[in-house]
């Protein structure tokens, strides 16, 4: 379910604009979840081609990256390889929630019930054969980079922060922040205006910048001490955290003790939990190491001939974003001629 921080973190919102002429290191499955989730018709079942594959996840990517080139912002996608083996109980939750979504919301469209049955919809969102292929195809033709990383996609983003080879880590989860990540950018790929389940009300998304040394500070601990906090709260690699501690007792705790090992009152449950196992899964994941980040040139007629003739996209709309993004890249290009 992720890391519980936002009680405790100072989170600053921001506009997308403010990230023009810096490097985002994306985590590609959160962004891709968020697309399947978030992309779907009126009932609530994905976009598909003439050939029933879902296209949800590359319709999110192509109008958000146009979106980004347009604004002058340089993506990175960071891919997830394997899951560190203290993930499983997470992962089989998160299964578990999937198939009791799938009953909701069969029973929601059987009663006609079409608000709930979108809802329910997006709880059933999971990542299908080819749709990683699908994704690296698209960023290869936008000349955006993507990095595979052997673990959590998450710490290789993080990791670019820490080496300058990107300016922010963006995901919606708190993890990256344990991993080390200078700075992290929330609601980064889903900004906008969003309307609100079950309520005929919408509200506007923003991005928030959450600043790594700006907390620690704020908090008056260091990371390895936030890490204890997470384990007491709970991380995907102990989900159900510690029996009555939240995020304010965890940090009451850490505050007073210092370090899990002293906090009394958890002692017989810390016996339970490879804490120092988690400990190291933070302090020293397994990361790709990156030399230097290249960014392509954007292939329009690639682009156009991809998505119209193999994925069934509408050729005129798919031109039409295109030329929009392809105005303003060359706006920019003659703006920055003027100064040489």
């Amino acid at each position: 379910m992720g890391l519980d921080l936002k009680s405790l973190l100072v989170r600053d919102k921001t506009k997308l604009e403010s990230f023009t002429n810096k490097i985002v290191a994306i985590d590609a499955y959160n962004a891709i979840y968020q697309f399947l989730a978030i992309i779907r018709g009126p009932e609530g079942l994905h976009l598909t081609d003439t050939q029933g594959r879902v296209t949800s996840h590359i319709t999110g990517l192509l109008y958000r990256n146009i979106n980004f080139l347009s604004l002058g912002i340089k993506p990175v996608y960071v891919f997830d390889g394997k899951p560190p083996s203290l993930k499983s109980a997470e992962i089989e939750h998160r299964k578990q929630i999937k198939k009791d979504a799938t009953v909701k919301y069969e029973r929601a469209v059987s009663e006609g019930k079409m608000e709930d049955a979108r809802k329910f919809a997006q709880q059933t969102t999971s990542m299908k054969d080819g749709m990683v292929e699908d994704s690296k195809h698209l960023l290869d033709l936008f000349g955006i980079p993507y990095i595979q990383a052997p673990s959590e996609g998450e710490a290789t983003a993080a990791l670019l922060t820490t080496t300058g080879h990107a300016d922010v880590a963006a995901s919606q989860d708190f993890d990256s922040i344990l991993f080390g990540a200078r700075k992290l950018v929330r609601n980064f790929t889903n900004s906008g205006r969003r309307k609100l389940p079950n309520r005929n009300t919408y509200i506007e998304i923003e991005p928030e910048i959450i600043d790594y040394r700006k907390n620690l500070e704020a908090l008056g601990i260091t990371r390895e001490q936030l890490i204890d906090v997470g384990i007491l709260i709970g991380t995907d690699f102990n989900p159900d955290g510690f029996e009555r501690v939240g995020p304010k007792t965890a940090i009451k705790m850490i505050r007073e003790y210092g370090k899990l090992e002293d906090v009394t009152q958890i002692q017989e449950q810390l016996e339970t939990i490879d804490y120092n196992a988690i400990r190291k899964i933070f302090l020293e994941p397994e990361v790709a190491r990156v030399d230097k980040i290249e960014f392509g040139e954007v292939k329009y007629d690639d682009i156009i001939n991809y998505l119209s003739n193999e994925r069934s996209f509408s050729r005129d709309r798919v031109n039409s974003s295109l030329n929009r993004l392809k105005k303003s890249l060359d706006k920019k290009s003659q703006t920055l001629e003027k100064w040489f």
